[in-house]
């Protein structure tokens, strides 16, 4: 037993000597927030997130990185273990990743257990008891920060408000109040950082663009009514199943939306007011957020932590804001499953790259190991992955700081649950450079967590170089026969079998 006892102290120690000489992590999560910065799209409105897209300029900036699951605690579980959703059995609000998958080690508990100082604020985690057990306290080195919640900012009257400056300055909006709390800290934790004595993992979720759209008056006038659009393709895509649509309740929930008594079904749509109104307050909202992550920033410079600190930036998925008529999340469709992802590595990427691979949430894990100079993990098994605690289903990116455009996985994977007259049912989508295919299956839950592919309930293909928008399913098509053969086997081989291939030395 003092054997036993004296590994584990001197492994302490060792982790603790190693990590003094690591860099510092800042990880940064916008809740909700699809890839609308400046660095990401052009045209009208232009997107004003200056500090955003000066990050993407010392970062490698992944234009094509899809989340698991376009839904929060599902893909922040994902992205946080590294490990897909029918790995975690998370694809809800209510189920904890350590009690339904495994007890994983999450990317903070990594780091923590390494010799860092892990801090964690704002949403990270999904929160509250039954997602999360109030922020998976393990991964934190000290009591987790959320802001103080008011009611004129947080409750479902009003699906948006410019709150004016006067009031935010009585009662400071919480990304205000985050941001200042992540700047107190960097404060605390700075000197110990530069001085070589601990280094530091810290975690800032930022509650915005999510609902209800709350910002400060001034973000209006980056964005004139007459500079929105309504979207070009306000209807469901043609020949669309059933099953691939949701009826966007997180939105329907406020009373302003609510009173227009509107159904959510397929080819219904809001107002044009009122899409105008919410594609103007969600484009003020991220602009709002990009100035509270510039505040945060500005501080890792100004306290000289900016050259020794991996800077990475996220949104924990995309967002429809009126494309076919679907609002917020919960599809398969594009906009939800793309999402917005960039990692800076002082003296790797400071001159900034792009890359058009396909890449997923899954890496962000095995990249934030090896970026600060971690042995990589490893892949996890086929058939305990479940059992173990610390291995990847992902890819770590650093390949692609080396070069952006090598040969890269083939695919990215995600999936949506849907209930059917009590059964549940599975929608598992891939996406290469050209197609989008989803098969709407059979799933089957414990012990297995697998799909049933010969029962399926609608499947979707669609071409994006012809289609960007999704706007025709061509999966009955004899035209894409062939295409939809090939891209079944490659859906069904799972992602196992599209991981990049291997690295020459």
């Amino acid at each position: 037993m003092r054997k036993v006892l004296r590994l584990v102290v001197l492994c302490l120690i060792v982790n603790f000597m190693q990590a003094k000489s690591r860099k510092n992590i800042l990880f940064l999560v916008a809740d909700d927030m699809r890839p609308d910065l400046g660095v990401y799209r052009s045209g009208d409105p232009v997107i004003h997130t200056p500090h955003l897209d000066a990050l993407a300029g010392k970062s490698l900036l992944l234009k094509k990185a899809y989340v698991q699951q376009a839904y929060c605690s599902p893909s922040r579980t994902s992205l946080l273990t590294g490990r897909r959703p029918d790995t975690t059995h998370v694809y809800d609000l209510i189920h904890y990743f350590r009690q339904s998958g495994g007890n994983f080690t999450t990317i903070p508990q990594y780091f923590k257990e390494r010799g860092y100082n892990s801090i964690g604020m704002g949403k990270i985690f999904h929160p509250g008891r039954k997602a999360s057990e109030f922020d998976d306290p393990i991964s934190w080195s000290r009591p987790y920060f959320h802001s103080d919640e008011n009611e004129a900012y947080q409750g479902r009257k009003h699906s948006w408000r410019a709150v004016s400056k006067d009031e935010y300055n009585d009662k400071p909006l919480p990304d205000i109040q985050l941001a200042n709390k992540a700047i107190e800290v960097l404060r605390q934790v700075g000197p110990a950082a530069k001085r070589g004595e601990q280094p530091f993992f810290m975690a800032v979720g930022f509650y915005k663009p999510h609902l209800p759209f709350v910002f400060p008056e001034e973000y209006l006038s980056l964005y004139p009514p007459e500079n929105i659009k309504l979207p070009k393709n306000g209807y469901i895509p043609a020949h669309m199943p059933p099953i691939a649509w949701s009826k966007y309740w997180e939105l329907l929930i406020y009373k302003d939306i609510a009173e227009l008594q509107v159904s959510g079904q397929p080819n219904t749509s809001l107002p044009r007011d009122v899409v105008m109104n919410l594609r103007r307050a969600y484009y003020s909202s991220i602009s709002y957020i990009d100035n509270e992550v510039g505040r945060v920033l500005q501080e890792l410079k100004m306290l000289g932590l900016e050259d020794n600190t991996i800077v990475s930036f996220l949104g924990d998925h995309g967002w429809q804001l009126g494309e076919h008529g679907e609002w917020c999340k919960h599809t398969n469709f594009e906009d939800a499953l793309h999402a917005p992802m960039m990692i800076r590595v002082p003296g790797i990427t400071d001159g900034g790259i792009v890359s058009e691979r396909l890449t997923e949430f899954v890496d962000l894990f095995p990249t934030l190991v090896e970026s600060a100079g971690f042995t990589p993990l490893t892949l996890c098994s086929e058939v305990n992955s479940t059992k173990t605690i610390l291995c990847r289903e992902g890819a770590s990116l650093m390949p692609l700081m080396q070069n952006p455009t090598r040969k890269w996985k083939s695919a990215a994977f995600s999936q949506y649950p849907r209930y059917l007259n009590g059964l549940l049912i599975m929608g598992y989508s891939v996406r290469n450079d050209k197609f989008r295919y989803t098969e709407w299956v059979q799933f089957n839950r414990k012990p297995s967590f697998k799909p049933n592919w010969n029962i399926l309930y609608g499947a979707e293909l669609y071409d994006h170089t012809t289609d960007p928008g999704e706007n025709f399913n061509r999966a009955d098509e004899a035209e894409y026969h062939d295409h939809r053969v090939t891209l079944m086997g490659l859906l069904h081989k799972g992602w196992r079998n599209s991981l990049p291939p291997p690295i020459e030395k």
